[in-house]
């Protein structure tokens, strides 16, 4: 079971950050991941994972690099 996480003021957790106080206690450490699953045909998969197996990855971490790569090319695009 997870710590519950203590609520604190701004000026309290910058206070105990910089007494080199533990602050552990006030961060939620799943906040920036959110999981998602994604169905994809037989030969889609194989392929990845020859993919990922030829870069040295894991198949997950090929997904991602793909994704964010098209995401930051995406906008990229709109930037400009």
């Amino acid at each position: 079971m997870a710590a519950k996480k203590k609520k604190v003021s701004a000026q309290e957790f910058d206070r105990k950050f910089d007494a080199g106080e533990d602050i552990s206690m006030h961060l939620d450490f799943d906040a920036g991941v959110k999981k998602v699953n994604v169905d994809l045909p037989l030969w889609a998969i194989q392929e990845l994972d020859r993919e990922a197996s030829r870069r040295g990855v894991a198949r997950q971490a090929l997904i991602k690099m793909w994704l964010i790569d098209r995401l930051d090319a995406i906008r990229g695009k709109e930037a400009s």
